[in-house]
C-alpha cells in the first residue's frame, strides 16, 4: 500500500467514524434510560437486607443475665467458676464462656473435636499439651488447641487467672473429657 492509498483508507476510517461514534452515543443513551428506570423501579422495593425478611434476628446477651456457676469436679480440680458468655445455635456451632481458675484450680485433661482457642484476661496461668512442657499465659495471650490436642489449663500455683475460652461443636459435642491432671504433672 502507498502513501496515497494509506491516506484514503484514514479518510475512509475517518468518514465512518462519526457514524460509529453516534452510534455508541446512542447505545450508550439507551443505556442510562434502561439503567435509570431499573434504579428507581428498584428503589421502590424493599432492600435487600431488610431485617422483616430475616428469619433471625439480632440476639443481645445482657450483662448478668446469665448466672455464673461453680466448675463441676468433673471438669476441674480446684475452684472454679464459669460464666456462659454466648452459645450460638444453626447453622453457626460456636460458644464461648469466661473461665476464672483460682491459684492451684486447673482443668482435667482434655480434648475439643474442633479446636480451642484461649484469651488470657487476667492473671497469670499454665498449659499444656500432652508429652509437652508446662507453658506460662498471661493477660493478652492467645492460645490455640488443635482438634484433637490432649491438653490442659489453669491457674498457676500462687496466682488466679481469668480466660476465655472458645470452642465449635461437632456432632453435638465440644470437649472430651478425661482424666485429672495430676499434682506432680502440674507442678513440672
Amino acid at each position: 500500500m502507498d502513501r496515497s492509498d494509506a491516506c484514503s483508507e484514514r479518510r475512509k476510517i475517518g468518514a465512518t467514524r462519526p457514524m460509529g461514534t453516534r452510534r455508541n452515543l446512542l447505545a450508550a443513551a439507551a443505556s442510562l434510560v434502561f439503567v435509570a428506570a431499573t434504579r428507581s423501579s428498584l428503589s421502590e422495593t424493599a432492600p435487600v437486607n431488610d431485617t422483616t425478611k430475616r428469619k433471625k434476628a439480632m440476639d443481645i446477651k445482657r450483662n448478668g443475665s446469665r448466672p455464673s456457676s461453680k466448675g463441676p469436679d468433673t471438669w476441674f480440680a480446684g475452684r472454679v467458676r464459669v460464666d456462659p458468655m454466648f452459645q450460638v445455635g444453626d447453622p453457626a456451632r460456636l460458644s464461648g464462656g469466661q473461665v476464672t481458675f483460682e491459684p492451684g484450680a486447673r482443668t482435667m485433661w482434655h480434648t475439643h473435636p474442633l479446636g480451642q482457642t484461649l484469651i488470657v484476661t487476667s492473671g497469670l496461668g499454665w498449659v499444656q499439651c500432652e508429652n509437652g512442657p508446662v507453658e506460662e499465659i498471661r493477660p493478652g495471650d492467645i492460645v490455640w488447641f488443635p482438634p484433637g490436642e490432649k491438653h490442659w489449663h489453669g491457674a498457676t500455683a500462687t496466682t488466679a487467672m481469668t480466660h476465655i475460652a472458645v470452642t465449635e461443636w461437632l456432632d453435638g459435642k465440644n470437649v472430651d473429657w478425661m482424666e485429672k491432671v495430676s499434682d506432680e504433672q502440674y507442678r513440672r
